[in-house]
């Protein structure tokens, strides 16, 4: 079921996209030049990395401000994601997807896209959890007895000792 969910996606990653940016690579080295649009592809591609790192630093201070204030950085975390995707895209040459990166590079439409992803995810993990649910209803049926096996498992392990005065320290 997942394959066939996923087979239009793939599809449309691994061949139409390539095939898309192939055509427009022509069409802008057929108007200006092909050594213009290799410095083009180089330029812009530096121009997201630059940006693409400028964002990232700036969603991890807020991923660490959120959670120094006791949040789940949900949104900060999401908006990484984006930045990573970007940062793939800017990597790939081809002018659609260094497009697609700096929109996704760009906070205001990085918060449009941000909404139905934060949805997707609840949505998703919603359908996970009672996927999980259900998978622990029918193990405590399967028992019979009605009951759930708990573990509880404590772990320590001893600090290593300092060394003693005039001795050397253990080389691993």
């Amino acid at each position: 079921r997942l394959a066939e969910q996923m087979a239009p996606a793939l599809l449309l990653i691994f061949v139409v996209a390539p095939l898309i940016e192939l055509a427009v690579i022509v069409s802008v080295a057929g108007t200006i030049g092909v050594a213009d649009t290799i410095g083009l592809l180089i330029i812009v591609s530096l121009l997201g990395v630059w940006l693409a790192r400028r964002e990232g630093l700036g969603v991890l201070r807020r991923i660490q401000t959120a959670v120094d204030r006791g949040q789940a950085p949900s949104t900060e975390v999401v908006d990484g994601g984006l930045i990573l995707v970007a940062g793939v895209l800017m990597i790939l040459p081809g002018f659609v997807g260094d497009v697609i990166a700096l929109l996704l590079l760009l906070p205001p439409t990085r918060a449009l896209i941000r909404i139905p992803v934060l949805g997707w995810i609840s949505t998703r993990g919603r359908t996970m959890a009672t996927r999980r649910l259900r998978f622990d209803a029918a193990a405590t049926r399967a028992r019979g007895d009605g009951q759930v096996d708990v573990w509880d498992v404590e772990s320590w392990e001893d600090p290593p000792e300092p060394p003693r005065r005039g001795e050397l320290r253990d080389p691993r």
